[in-house]
């Protein structure tokens, strides 16, 4: 591709090893694995005779399955048995195969979108890739990263390849400050309900402009994370001092020369001015509210001062239609303020809001005070490290006093794959990515937000604005 490029068009053409009907084979430099989509791949992969082409290009984690309570005890202490069958046969493949695999008790280990940031495995210009649709969340290193099926796993596995069609090119420009308790997970939520979860299909969404380039990693990591919930094959910042900063004496990332030599690539790896993008949208920080979810699908939100929607005053029957089962499902009425909604379980964790960004956020909001005595909360950190930081922080120590259950990490109720799970009619505040039907647990009922936002409504005993527990009011 000549002239000016885009960031995408750069990492793209960079990987690009043969094309062959519409299609483009990519080299892959970055392969993560973990328990659920990968052992499928690797009895497919020793049935056809064939071996791992590049294992140190693979990193493996538990993260789905695990039960994020005596994890000393390995898989062996795994309760439900597909589970654990699922947890030992990663350990056996990887073994078998020499991948790195961080196992059950490892601090190295947890949430794979937490670790691969974290160990410095996952780096600018880089194309990554994961059996699981949040693989989107390494895209805020100015990384092509993007999830794929077991097919495809067992298709890397062997080949360090994989095929794919060229998406088009969508950038959206976030400029302005972000108001006081407003965080990315807001932005994100906020960009859902213009766009809707179809908004970007076909696209790779490249974020830009001052607001962008004012967020930390971490917050970057989870405006990436949801590019996935709008459609978007990917979602890309473009790496810069931030980043670097942020890079600088991981374990996996380059020293001495060889690090210089990297920062030189990467620099070279934004956006060409004057480079043509299909579609562009902007945004004002400042418009953008404390947001949560009403229905069962991640656009379905609304700002935390706001009411539940009407769904008679949608004109298309199909929405209609969509909406009314959502509020049926959420046991919702039209016209209510989301606030004050009773909640009865809080969930903060997953791979959007696990990081230790995020703890300290809750630690802020909850200090000195108590979860309201009907709610059962949780923190789940993203990674063994994370639970060290916090811990050595006094994290920890802040949220048990607050009555926060802490617990070892991994994916947890995001999931519902393990034991944390909501039982049918619970209704929980959550800091995951997904609100679908039963997603945390037959019947229940999830609101997504930001941790601010969730530690708040831990205190209230309800959907409560952070603003109500500070003096600053809400902006």
């Amino acid at each position: 591709m000549t002239g000016p490029r885009t960031l995408y068009d750069k990492i793209w053409d960079a990987h690009a090893v043969a094309e062959d009907d519409g299609e483009t084979l990519l080299y892959v430099d970055l392969h993560l694995l973990h328990e659920v989509t990968s052992p499928q791949a690797f009895s497919a992969l020793e049935e056809a005779g064939r071996g791992v082409r590049r294992p140190e290009r693979a990193l493996a984690l538990s993260d789905h399955n695990v039960p994020t309570e005596g994890q000393a005890a390995g898989p062996a202490g795994v309760a439900d048995i597909e589970a654990r069958a699922q947890l030992e046969a990663l350990v056996s493949n990887t073994a078998r195969h020499g991948i790195e695999n961080f196992a059950m008790g490892d601090p190295r280990g947890g949430i794979v979108h937490v670790v691969g940031p974290e160990q410095g495995r996952s780096q600018p210009g880089m194309t990554i890739v994961c059996g699981d649709s949040h693989t989107s969340t390494h895209g805020a290193f100015g990384a092509l990263a993007f999830g794929i099926g077991t097919s495809e796993v067992e298709h890397v596995l062997a080949t360090q390849t994989i095929r794919q069609r060229r998406s088009r090119n969508m950038r959206i420009t976030v400029d302005g400050v972000l108001r006081p308790h407003v965080q990315a997970k807001d932005l994100a939520l906020h960009l859902l309900a213009a766009i809707g979860v179809d908004g970007a299909t076909g696209h790779v969404i490249e974020y830009a402009g001052s607001a962008i380039g004012a967020l930390s990693m971490e917050a970057r990591m989870t405006l990436c994370n949801l590019s996935i919930e709008m459609g978007a094959r990917a979602g890309l910042i473009a790496p810069d001092d931030t980043t670097f900063a942020y890079l600088a004496d991981r374990p996996a990332v380059p020293k001495g020369d060889a690090w210089t030599a990297a920062l030189a690539r990467w620099r070279a790896l934004p956006t060409d001015a004057g480079a043509a993008f299909d579609r562009e949208l902007r945004i004002d920080a400042g418009a953008v509210a404390p947001m949560v979810s009403w229905g069962t699908n991640p656009s379905q939100v609304i700002a935390i001062d706001g009411v539940v929607p009407d769904p008679a005053c949608l004109a298309d029957p199909d929405a209609r239609a969509v909406a009314e089962r959502a509020l049926a499902y959420m046991g919702l009425t039209p016209g209510r303020p989301i606030a004050g909604t009773p909640v009865d379980r809080v969930f903060i964790g997953s791979c959007t809001n696990s990081r230790i960004e995020d703890l300290r956020v809750v630690a802020a909001v909850v200090e000195g005070r108590r979860v309201a005595d009907h709610v059962r909360a949780m923190v789940v950190p993203g990674s063994g490290l994370v639970k060290r930081q916090a811990e050595a922080e006094g994290i920890d120590r802040i949220l048990r006093a607050a009555g926060f259950d802490w617990r070892e990490p991994g994916c947890s109720m995001c999931v519902g794959m393990n034991a944390d799970r909501l039982l049918p009619g619970e209704r929980c505040a959550a800091t995951s990515n997904r609100n679908f039907e039963n997603r945390q647990g037959r019947g229940g009922r999830t609101h997504l937000m930001s941790p601010a936002l969730a530690a708040a409504s831990a205190i209230a005993g309800c959907i409560a604005d952070p603003a109500i527990l500070t003096d600053e009011g809400s902006g």
